[in-house]
C-alpha cells in the first residue's frame, strides 16, 4: 500500500514575475467606474469604515440574517488623519438590508483580542456555530503600537431572536485560538519593518477554503523567509484535515511575488463554473520599482486549491481603479455570485503624488463602495457592465 499517494498534495506556488505585469504595458487596462459624491455614503460621521468580509457559508456565500445579511468590517474612530485609524482598528459588525449597511457596533469586548488591534480576516457559518478568523497586529496593553502580527479564530452562536428579531447578534465569544506560527522557514516572523504604511511585513487576513473532501485550507498574506528583500511578499498557505481542530500546517505559498511586490493583501478562494479563483488586492505603491503596475485587483485560476495556478488575463489584473482616480476604493471581496465589495478610500483626486503623501480628511471615504459585478470564462476576468 503506498500511503504517500494517499496524502493531500502540497501546493504548486505560482511565480508572478515582473514579465507578466510588462504585459500591461501593451493592453488596455480594465478600469472601475469612477465614483461620485452620491456614491460615498458614509455608515456615521464619526466612524470610519474599510475592509469588510460577509459571514458566509462553506462556499462563500452571505448567510441570510434577520432578513438580511451579517457582515464585518474593521472600524475606528474619525479622526483628522484617516491613516491613523490602522492603529485604532477593532473589527465591528453590520446588518446589510434593503441596500444599506446599519452598523452594530464593536464586534469582541475590549482587550479580549491577544493584540492591540484586530485587522482582517474572514467569517465562516457552519454546524450553528460563527467562526471568526482575525489578524491580532501588535501585543494587548503595549505603550507603542508595534506590527507583529498573528492569526487567530474565535467561535460564538447567533443569538435567537428570529430572522427580523432584535437585540444582540452573537451569544459570547470562545477564548481565540491560534491558528499557525510563522518559525522563519517558509514566512516571516518579524513583521515591523519601518513600521510605515505599505512597508511593513505581513502575517494577516486569514481566510479559509474547504474541499469536498473536507480539507480545511487557511489562506493569508505573508512575507517569506526565503527572500529578505524589500519586496517578497507571498499569498502564504496551510491545511489541516477533516475534523482536525488544532493548528494548521504550513504548506508553500499558493503566490509568490519576491522580487516584484510586498504585499498581496486579503487572499480569498470562490468557486465558479468548475474552476477556483483565487483573489487579491495591491496597491500601485508596493510593487517594485520599475514595475508600472496599478492599484487593483489581482487574480489567478485553478482546477484544484493546490495548482498548479495561472495568473488571469495573463498578468494577473482583474480591474484597476480609474486613471483619472487611481486612489478611489481598495480591499476588494469577490463573493460566489461574482459580486464584488470594497471600500471608498481617497476619492476626488487624480495627484499620483498623493500615493506618498494622502491628501486628508476631506478627501477620504472611509465607506463601504458600490458593489461591482465580475464576469469570468476560464482565465480571462473582467468587469460586467452595468
Amino acid at each position: 500500500m503506498n500511503l504517500a499517494s494517499e496524502l493531500p498534495e502540497c501546493p504548486v506556488t505560482l511565480r508572478w514575475a515582473a514579465t507578466d505585469l510588462a504585459m500591461l504595458a501593451d493592453r488596455p487596462v480594465p478600469q472601475a467606474p469612477v465614483l461620485g459624491r452620491c456614491d460615498v455614503r458614509r455608515i456615521a460621521a464619526d466612524l470610519d469604515v474599510w475592509d469588510a468580509w460577509p459571514l458566509a457559508c462553506g462556499r462563500g456565500m452571505p448567510v441570510r440574517w434577520r432578513g438580511g445579511e451579517l457582515w464585518f468590517a474593521l472600524a475606528a474612530p474619525a479622526c483628522d488623519d484617516p491613516e491613523a485609524r490602522h492603529g485604532k482598528a477593532r473589527i465591528h459588525h453590520f446588518h446589510r438590508i434593503d441596500g444599506r449597511f446599519d452598523p452594530l457596533g464593536a464586534t469582541f469586548p475590549d482587550d479580549f483580542t491577544p493584540g492591540s488591534r484586530e485587522w482582517s480576516g474572514s467569517a465562516h457559518y457552519g454546524d450553528e456555530l460563527v467562526t471568526l478568523y482575525f489578524t491580532a497586529a501588535g501585543t494587548r496593553g503595549e505603550a507603542e503600537p508595534t506590527f507583529q502580527q498573528r492569526l487567530f479564530a474565535s467561535t460564538t452562536r447567533l443569538a435567537e431572536g428570529g430572522e427580523t428579531g432584535e437585540g444582540g447578534a452573537f451569544t459570547g465569544w470562545s477564548d481565540p485560538v491560534e491558528l499557525t506560527v510563522p518559525v522563519d522557514l517558509i514566512y516571516m516572523s518579524r513583521h515591523d519593518g519601518t513600521g510605515e504604511i505599505g512597508k511593513i511585513k505581513a502575517f494577516r487576513d486569514p481566510a479559509t477554503w474547504r474541499t469536498p473532501a473536507g480539507e480545511e485550507y487557511l489562506l493569508f498574506t505573508a512575507s517569506s523567509a526565503r527572500d529578505l528583500g524589500r519586496y517578497n511578499g507571498v499569498i502564504g498557505c496551510a491545511r489541516r484535515g477533516r475534523g482536525d481542530v488544532g493548528e494548521f500546517e504550513k504548506l508553500p505559498p499558493l503566490i509568490d511575488a519576491s522580487g516584484v511586490n510586498n504585499e498581496l493583501e486579503r487572499p480569498h478562494v470562490v468557486a465558479h463554473a468548475g474552476l477556483l479563483y483565487l483573489f487579491w488586492s495591491t496597491q500601485a505603491n508596493v510593487f517594485a520599482p520599475g514595475i508600472a503596475a496599478p492599484t487593483g485587483l489581482y487574480g489567478a485560476v485553478a482546477e484544484r486549491i493546490e495548482g498548479p495556478w495561472s495568473l488571469l488575463n495573463g498578468h494577473g489584473l482583474v480591474f484597476a481603479n480609474p486613471a483619472t482616480e487611481p486612489f478611489q476604493a481598495y480591499s476588494w471581496w469577490v463573493l460566489p455570485d461574482l459580486s464584488v465589495t470594497s471600500f471608498v478610500d481617497y476619492w476626488g483626486i487624480d495627484d499620483a503624488t498623493a500615493c506618498e503623501k494622502p491628501p486628508g480628511r476631506a478627501h477620504f471615504g472611509g465607506t463601504f463602495a458600490p458593489f461591482l459585478k465580475l464576469r469570468l470564462e476560464g482565465d480571462s476576468a473582467t468587469l460586467k457592465d452595468g
